[in-house]
């Protein structure tokens, strides 16, 4: 069965802003207002919805919160949804989500990274449309790095197209701008070098699949629900099989090591020809590194297991279309991803 793709978007098209996690307090506003003029400034009306609240960890009750999600994924006006950030509870939407009207809407892009993993991953897993883990509103004003695209590149592309992502071999080390002082921040500080770095074995890595993934912290605790069923997603839409991602935020080497193996008992990488894991700041322990995690979890598959990856909470970031057909390069001379959206 075919992924659905949104129509690529065009000068004009609306994209709208909701907080389906945490919403923007006062302090962080005029970023956010920096943010909607980086959207505009490509040629996109912008709309902001009701649940938008940062005073607390969630910015509306769960059904407001599903309620406008699902309106602005069903409405043939919006093309995209974006959200100011990720946050921590988006799991309690999903039961609340119209799953059946989002079955049959046009498809619309809903992007993010974070909590938003919560959201995009099940909404492929469960309806087969493409969702783009890429950065947030908040980091959209910042300038892109050689070799890497901007989730507005990425969803103004039509159907069929095909493009390449390069490691630039440099991240951000130094944790996160301050945008209460700097709100107009534009250009990473891309002080740390480095690029991908292969866990399970010496040697080259060329490998196709469709892609699918998220945060570790938020999908760990879908996996193997229905809203986490990777192995019937790959049966009825990645024969071929998968290519999956995933990336710690913050959680220490023993909690990723555990929330991985729980993973793959559910069958999360059951489907997968290699992973990719985002590079992290996310804490080691004394006996037991982040990469020695994914190595304790992981190594039974038998695969490629690709670490450092930019598509984690570390910039710069790597836009991965969800359900997309992939291409992983990795080898002495490159470090490259190559998409399309079939």
């Amino acid at each position: 069965m075919p992924i659905r793709y949104p129509q690529p978007l065009r000068p004009g098209d609306r994209v709208a802003v909701t907080s389906p996690s945490s919403g923007v307090g006062p302090e962080m506003r005029a970023r956010l207002e920096v943010a909607i003029e980086s959207v505009r400034a490509r040629g996109y009306e912008v709309v902001v919805g009701r649940c938008m609240d940062g005073t607390g960890h969630l910015s509306a009750p769960a059904a407001e919160r599903a309620a406008e999600l699902t309106a602005m994924l069903t409405d043939p006006a919006v093309k995209a949804i974006v959200p100011p950030w990720g946050g921590e509870t988006a799991v309690d939407l999903l039961p609340l989500l119209d799953w059946d009207r989002l079955r049959t809407a046009e498809p619309t892009w809903l992007v993010g990274y974070s909590d938003m993993s919560t959201l995009l991953t099940p909404l492929t897993l469960l309806t087969g449309l493409a969702t783009l883990h890429g950065t947030n509103l908040m980091d959209t004003p910042y300038q892109v790095p050689e070799g890497l695209l901007s989730w507005l590149d990425v969803v103004g592309m039509p159907e069929g197209s095909r493009f390449a992502q390069t490691s630039p071999g440099r991240h951000r080390a130094g944790g996160w701008a301050d945008f209460r002082t700097f709100p107009d921040v534009t250009t990473y500080e891309l002080d740390g070098v480095g690029t991908w770095t292969r866990l399970d074995a010496d040697g080259d890595v060329d490998v196709e699949g469709r892609l699918i993934g998220g945060c570790i912290e938020t999908l760990c605790n879908v996996a193997g629900t229905p809203y986490g069923d990777v192995a019937t997603f790959a049966r009825t839409h990645a024969p071929e099989g998968l290519l999956v991602y995933v990336e710690a935020c913050e959680d220490n080497a023993f909690t990723i090591c555990r929330n991985l193996h729980g993973m793959r008992l559910a069958g999360f990488f059951d489907a997968a020809k290699a992973v990719l894991v985002g590079r992290t700041t996310a804490p080691d322990r004394d006996s037991l590194t982040q990469h020695e995690a994914v190595l304790d979890a992981l190594a039974p598959l038998g695969v490629p297991l690709l670490a450092d990856v930019e598509c984690g909470h570390v910039p710069p970031h790597l836009p991965l279309v969800n359900g997309a057909h992939a291409r992983v390069l990795h080898n002495a001379d490159r470090q490259e991803v190559v998409q399309w959206l079939d």
